[in-house]
């Protein structure tokens, strides 16, 4: 008999359901576009395909008191980490990065839950300002970063410009090579001073995706999360896509490599975010029991992560 799903992660001898074949890319973007996000009703190759589109290898969510379970011993690991980078005086630094809707506010959310707030902070800058226009464009994220004994936690960072801002035209092919060529050098910089450079890429399918667009949409407590920007997202997967797969092939470096995390079902992603983070780095009283390595279903840094959805 196949044992129960524990912490997030099938039990020894579970079968689990067969990824979703992928959908013709003509018609996912046909059906993109005859999209009515303003309907209350949710179509059903929306809501029956959104877990497992972009080929994600689990069936159904985490259940909620399975993840609240394997949530606290992870948080309590964290602030195990937080006493010894205050102690160490070392200084840790995450990206998160990740299509429009991919969780990356929830997941910065439940690693900075319990965290001490004077030595921890996320970081969500808005768009730049006439000054910060004029300045050299890393310039205004740089001034973020941490001091000795302090985490930051970047809710997007200066990768906007090689994901949003090209896709959208905020910024000319000029600017969009200058930033590739120099992100890992900067990126190499920091490491080299000692800072522990985390770089997250969360990607979903695009049923996923619609269907979180849509909760925005009719949920009035989620309604100031819908952007102008998410609406443009809905008829520009392809463009995104290409976005993804240049920053993988310009910036995946071994100073500074990049963690995809599949991210359709929000608790696993979130569990699986804080796993990297501490299975990656040592600290006084790490307790291997909860800190195990993360799920290679839905974690990884290769190709069949890069190149996909």
């Amino acid at each position: 008999m196949a044992k129960k799903e524990k912490n997030g992660k099938p039990g020894r001898g579970a079968k689990q359901p067969r990824p979703a074949s992928a959908t013709d890319p003509a018609e996912a973007q046909a059906k993109a576009l005859m999209f009515d996000i303003d309907s209350a009703e949710l179509p059903d190759w929306i809501e029956n395909g959104a877990m497992q589109s972009g080929g994600y290898p689990y069936a159904e969510k985490l259940k909620r008191a399975d993840y609240e379970d394997a949530l606290l011993p992870l948080q309590i690991e964290l602030l195990k980490l937080q006493v010894h980078v205050q102690k160490t005086g070392a200084r840790v630094v995450m990206l998160f990065e990740g299509r429009d809707a991919a969780g990356k506010g929830g997941s910065i959310a439940a690693i900075m839950a319990h965290l001490n707030p004077r030595h921890a902070r996320s970081v969500a800058l808005t768009k730049p300002t006439e000054a910060e226009r004029g300045q050299w464009y890393f310039q205004r994220y740089i001034a973020h970063l941490p001091t000795r004994g302090d985490m930051v936690l970047f809710d997007r960072s200066w990768y906007n410009r090689a994901g949003v801002e090209r896709v959208m035209g905020f910024c000319d092919n000029e600017q969009l090579a200058d930033f590739l060529r120099e992100a890992p050098e900067l990126e190499g910089m920091l490491v080299r001073d000692g800072i522990h450079l985390f770089k997250f890429y969360l990607t979903i399918g695009r049923e996923a995706q619609l269907k979180r667009f849509h909760e925005r949409r009719h949920d009035p407590l989620k309604q100031w999360k819908l952007t102008d920007i998410d609406l443009a997202a809905m008829t520009k997967w392809d463009d995104y896509s290409k976005a993804q797969h240049d920053l993988f092939r310009f910036t995946h470096t071994a100073t500074s490599p990049w963690t995809v995390i599949r991210a359709n079902d929000q608790r696993r992603a979130r569990l699986e975010a804080i796993r990297v983070i501490l299975s990656t780095l040592d600290y006084e009283g790490k307790d291997p029991r909860i800190v195990a390595a993360p799920d290679p279903r839905i974690v990884g840094s290769g190709p069949e992560y890069f190149y996909g959805q």
